[in-house]
Parts: structure tokens; sequence; C-alpha cells
């Protein structure tokens, strides 16, 4: 494939350029970049960090209400679609894009930060202990995952539900229709490129800080620049061998590995630790989370004005969230095909969530139990001077304390691997405009560009003042995701209107008059039909059946055409810009239940169904037995059904308009 064909090309060179001049000021200016990032980060903090809070309060509130109501029932796909992957596979995948490498950095740090210095109580006190995991679980939860679900769930439902790009520009199609193929869309898939180039990158150049720490307390491994880059250079290698094996083989079974890691580490700490004590704190801590949510979602601290405590924190997790929901919402979208909205959104929102309560407070609550009541002063001291090695320092107070560091290590090395592997994925995704074939090079290509970026800033100082602009630019997507969930709204009521009217909109035409008798049609239910049979019957009786439909359609001016296609036939009227009518036929294959001998024909323990599908997915059931007059009468029923949902969709523009 050439490479004009596999790439958009004004947003592969606008981001290539854009994130060259990026990192060539951030190497050699390192210090006054970070200064006018931080002060322009600062101002946004200041000025808007109101709306930042609201914002993440409509996510949340917007992700709840789609997925409680009527919504939740649509599919990610057409409604005959299954999933692509199993529970398992799908949870260690959200699990290890979305916060894996966080939980390792963090899990034993913040917690006993906020113990040290709590915004509401007494430091290193009891009440301060209680703080400190409601505010962890606070930033770690489902506030976090809401803003991933807004990306992740309008990408998916255009992309697989409406047939648009697997890129962002997709989710605004509602608003700005076929402008999203324009200079609109371009900036918006750009935007979301440089986020999580720049978001993988720096998390690279910081998270080779704790590989680093890891190597020098197990190995004596020397802590310096040239280690570190080298060990970027490895995980960047490492990566691209897993995106030249592609999502199933690369992504998944690190992410399986990911997950099976980081579930013995947990149950290994959760043994040595205070078990029941620690059983005991997460149940109290996700009460006490799920009590104060409502408060905690809206404090803005302005009775207070705690602003430097709560843009040091809670502005900071929020833009750090948003900057990253383009890489996270697409690769989630990526690995979603299939679900239905309810159980996407449960599986987004509540598992990793649970994970994540789960593991802050095995981690975060042994790390302040020993910090309090067996003097482990050394871990507030490593805490406090170097975060990347706290978790290590950790593991001094557990037995088997060599043991737990080296599957910490392999497990922050396979988590690194992971974002990085998923993050050329989705890049080249956003830059071959959604093509999910594209040439391997450039999935290589990206990856080695996130080792290349980060290493060049690592060496120059440079990382601090890139992970600030990334945050600061939270603002503009921010504004964007709000645009989204606004068009995803409108496209979900738009869909359940078709979706309804499709079940319950009935007439008389549907009971055609035939000569078939009541016991014929209990044969043919009980009938365990061969391929040979369906084939038989779709050629000389449902084909024919809608190619009389055609033709009467086509007399009366209304542009219409049949689809041949091995096992399948089509009839589509082209009709308008809600869409067109299809009414198809599928030989669909299925097991025989208990199947007799006499049954099996050539070896074959499968029957075959002739099922109808619809533009929006297979209706599950089966016509194999009608006759032609009765096919003819299913037709004109469900097209009766299509021009009602656009008498519904039409009435209700109009109502609007006068409104």
């Amino acid at each position: 494939m050439s490479i004009k064909s596999s790439i958009n090309p004004p947003v592969f060179y606008s981001s290539v350029v854009m994130i060259f001049i990026m990192v060539f000021v951030g190497a050699i200016w390192p210090e006054q970049a970070q200064t006018i990032f931080k002060s322009a980060q600062h101002w946004l903090e200041m000025k808007t960090g109101w709306l930042y809070i609201l914002a993440v309060a409509i996510f949340l509130i917007f992700i709840i209400f789609v997925m409680v109501s009527r919504f939740g029932d649509i599919k990610l796909g057409p409604d005959h679609s299954e999933p692509d992957y199993s529970y398992k596979s799908w949870i260690a995948m959200l699990f290890s894009a979305g916060m894996g490498i966080g939980l390792m950095f963090f899990g034993v740090a913040e917690p006993v930060m906020h113990f040290l210095a709590p915004p509401d109580a007494d430091p290193q006190s009891i009440q301060a202990a209680k703080d400190a995991m409601k505010i962890t679980f606070f930033h770690w939860g489902i506030h976090a995952w809401a803003i991933y679900a807004v990306v992740a769930l309008c990408l998916a439902y255009f992309s697989y539900r409406h047939k648009l790009p697997l890129l962002p520009r997709s989710a605004l199609y509602p608003l700005i229709g076929e402008r999203i193929y324009g200079p609109i869309g371009h900036a918006v898939d750009t935007f979301a490129v440089l986020g999580t180039l720049f978001g993988v990158a720096t998390s690279l150049g910081f998270g080779v800080l704790q590989v680093n720490s890891g190597l020098n307390y197990l190995l004596g491994v020397p802590i310096s620049a040239t280690v570190q880059v080298v060990l970027i250079i490895a995980i960047s290698l490492i990566a691209t061998l897993s995106v030249f094996s592609g999502l199933d083989k690369g992504v998944k079974r690190l992410s399986e590995l990911n997950l099976g890691l980081a579930i013995l580490l947990l149950i290994f700490v959760l043994l040595f630790g205070p078990t029941v004590a620690l059983l005991q704190a997460f149940v109290q801590n996700t009460g006490a989370y799920l009590s104060d949510i409502v408060g905690k979602t809206f404090n803005l601290y302005a009775y207070e004005q705690k602003n430097d405590w709560l843009g040091g924190w809670t502005l900071l997790y929020w833009g750090w969230w948003i900057s990253w929901s383009p890489f996270v919402g697409t690769f989630i979208a990526r690995v979603s095909r299939g679900r239905t909205i309810r159980e996407f959104l449960i599986g987004v929102l509540f598992v990793p969530s649970a994970l994540t309560f789960m593991w802050m407070t095995v981690f975060g609550n042994t790390a302040i139990d020993a910090i309090m009541n067996h003097g482990a002063t050394y871990l507030s001291e490593a805490v406090s001077s170097d975060v990347s090695v706290a978790l290590f320092m950790f593991f001094e107070h557990m037995p088997m304390s060599t043991l737990l560091s080296t599957i910490a290590l392999c497990l922050v090395v396979t988590f690194f691997v992971t974002s990085s592997d998923s993050g050329s994925l989705v890049i080249d995704n956003l830059t071959s405009g959604g093509d999910p074939n594209s040439p391997v090079w450039q999935r290589i290509f990206w990856a080695l560009l996130q080792g290349v970026v980060a290493s060049v800033l690592l060496l120059a100082g440079g990382l601090q003042a890139l992970q600030t602009v990334a945050i600061a630019s939270a603002m503009p997507f921010l504004l964007v995701m709000l645009l989204m969930c606004f068009g995803l709204f409108k496209a979900l009521q738009d869909d359940w209107l078709k979706i309804n009217s499709v079940q319950s909109h009935n007439t008389s035409v549907q009971y055609a008059k035939t000569n078939v008798s009541w016991e014929d049609r209990i044969d043919v239910l009980v009938s365990h039909p061969s391929h040979e049979d369906a084939v038989l019957f779709l050629k000389h009786v449902a084909a024919p059946a809608l190619e009389k439909a055609c033709l009467s359609f086509v007399k009366r001016n209304i542009p219409a055409q049949m689809q041949y296609v091995e096992d399948r036939v089509r009839f589509i009227i082209q009709e308008t810009e809600q869409g067109d009518f299809v009414y198809g036929l599928r030989i669909r294959a299925y097991t025989i239940p208990n199947p007799l001998e006499a049954e099996i024909k050539d070896g074959d323990v499968n029957y075959y169904r002739v099922e109808v599908f619809l533009e929006h997915g297979g209706q599950h059931y089966d016509v194999m037995g009608y006759t032609e007059e009765q096919i003819l009468a299913d037709v004109v029923t469900q097209y009766e059904r299509y021009l009602h949902y656009l008498h519904l969709s039409s009435s209700e523009y109009v109502s609007d308009e006068n409104t």
C-alpha cells in the first residue's frame, strides 16, 4: 500500500511538524518553556477551574444517565453484532491502557502524601488517614473513567453504529455533518494526536525513573540519564515488536499478562499486610467515597480559598485525564465493538474503578498503617523526596521484599510497553483516517517516535514542560467533549426513535393471505434445514420476491437496487439523509441442540436460518419457509415502519424549528 493511500496528509504531516517544534522548544529552552506553560496552566486553574469542575460533573451525570436510560439497550454496532473480545481480555485492556502505570507510580505515594499534608485535617491524624483515602478514591475513581467513557462511547457509537471513521471528529457529525471531513475535523484529530503522543512520551520519560529506581534497588544499577535513555530504547523496541504483532496478539496478550501480575502482586501485599484491617478499610473507604461523592464533585473550596491545593491536585488530575482521553478513549472504543451501551458503560466505569479502589486500599492503607503504627518514617521520607522509589521502599516493610520488588518492576515495564504499544496503534489510527489496515511501518514509526521524544526531553530536562503543556491543553478539548455529549444525545434520540418505530409500528399489511396451512407451518418450525435447503430457498423464493419489490419501487420512480453476495441478498432504497432503507436476507448457521443421527447431513451438525437484516442490524427472525407473498408483505411492513420513523423524525425537527 502506498504512503498516500494509508495516511491522512493534513493530520499526519501537521502532527509531525508540530511535534518536532514542541520537542525542539522543550529541548533547547526547557526552563523558559516550563515557566511559560506553567503560567498558562496556573491562569487556567485560577480563572477557569470552576469550568473544569462543572464539566467533569456534567460528563459523569451524562454517562450515568445514558447508562440507566433506554439508550443503554442500543448496541455499539449492528443489532446482531457480538463482542470482539471476551470479558477477561476486554477488562485487561481497559485496565492496562487507562490506569495501570499510574497505580504503580502513585499507589503508595498519593495516599501517603495526603496523609502527610491533608487539606482539611491535622497531618498524620486518624482523620487525615480517612481523608487521604477518600481523596485518592475521588481522583482515581469513576470521574476519571467517565471522562474516558465520553470519548470512547462517542467514537465507538458513531464508528460501529453509523459507519463513520473511528476518529474524534466523527463525534461532531450530528452537529456539523459532512464538514467533519474538512479543516475542523483535521484540527480535532491533530489535537488528539498531539495529546496522545505527548501524554505517552512524558509518561514513558517519567516512568523510566521508576524503572531505574527499581533496578538500583534490586541490582545496584546506577541512577543516571544514560541508563534511563537505554531503558526508553529497550521499552520502545519491545513495544515495536508488540505493535508488529497487532492488537490481538500484542496488546491483548500483554494486557492479560499485566492484569495477572497486578492481581498476583495485590494478593501478596494483601496477605502479607494487615489483611483483615485492609478488607475493613476497603469497605469503609468505598462507603465514604460514595457518601461524599456529590459534595466532592462540586467542591471548589470557594469559601476556604485553597486554590493551591485544588490546582495541584484535583484540577491537575482532571486536566490530565482530559488530555489523555483521546488516547484512552480511542483505544477503549477500538476494543469494545459489539457490546450494548449499558454493558460498555458498566464495564468502563465500575470494573476498573473497583480494581483501582482495591489497589489503592491495599497499598495506601498498608503504607499509612506502617507509618502510623510501625514507625516506618523512612517511607514518608521516601515519598516526600522521590516518588519513583516509594514503591520499592514500601516493600521493605513486607516479607520477601526482593520478590515483591521484582514482580513490581516487571509489572512497571509491561505496563509501559502496553501504554507505548496502544498509544502507537491509536496515533496510527488517527493519522491514517481511521484505516484499520494501515501498513505496519506507520505503527512502528509512531512507537519509535515516542521513544525518541521521551529520550530527547529527558536528556534536555524538558519533560516537565511537556507534561505541563499537555495538561494546560486540556481546556480546548474539554469544550470539544461537551459538544460530543450534545451530539451523542441527539444521535441516540434519533436511533432510539428508529428502533422503536421498527419494533412497535404494525399494520395489517404484514398478514398476507397464503395457502399454507398451520400444519405446514409447524413442519417448517420443527425442521432443521441444511445449508443447501437455505441456499435453494434464498435463490428460488426470497430473491425473486425482493426482485419484484425492487421492480415495483423503480416503476414508482423510487431509486431501488438489488445486491447479491454469497449466502445473502439485499434490497436497498436510497432515501434520505437519515439513512437508506435496507431489507436484507442472510443465511446464518446454528448448532442443532441435541442432534439426532437422522438430522446430521454430510457430517454437518448445524441447521440454517434465513434471517432479516435491516440497516441497523439483524432482526433475529427467520423467514425460511415463507411464501413469496409473505416475504413481500414483510418487506412492505418494514418499509412502512421505516416511513413511520421518517415521519416522527421529521415531525420533531419541524417542531424544534417552530420553537
